[in-house]
């Protein structure tokens, strides 16, 4: 059961097209991870550049909250980030 501080993760079971558009989409804007993650954590993201590098890997789940950021930051719509799905 869900509680009021749980956080909605989306879960990337052995796809990793997530993490490898939102990094496509962070180079095109040339974007370094490290200027990423600081947009994130000004956005309130809490996240690291250890979780963020794990993210783009798909070794680590993003939260709803840090995809829709990325969406922001990148300028783009939330369905570029699970194209190849």
């Amino acid at each position: 059961m869900k509680n009021k501080n749980s956080v909605d993760r989306v879960i990337q079971i052995d796809d990793i097209h997530i993490g490898e558009n939102i990094a496509k989409l962070r180079k095109a804007k040339h974007i370094k991870q490290t200027d990423m993650v600081a947009r994130l954590q000004l956005l309130n993201v809490e996240v690291s550049i250890y979780s963020y590098n794990r993210i783009e890997k798909g070794k680590q789940n993003p939260t709803v909250s840090l995809l829709m950021c990325c969406c922001l930051i990148l300028e783009c719509d939330m369905n570029l980030l699970f194209e190849g799905l």
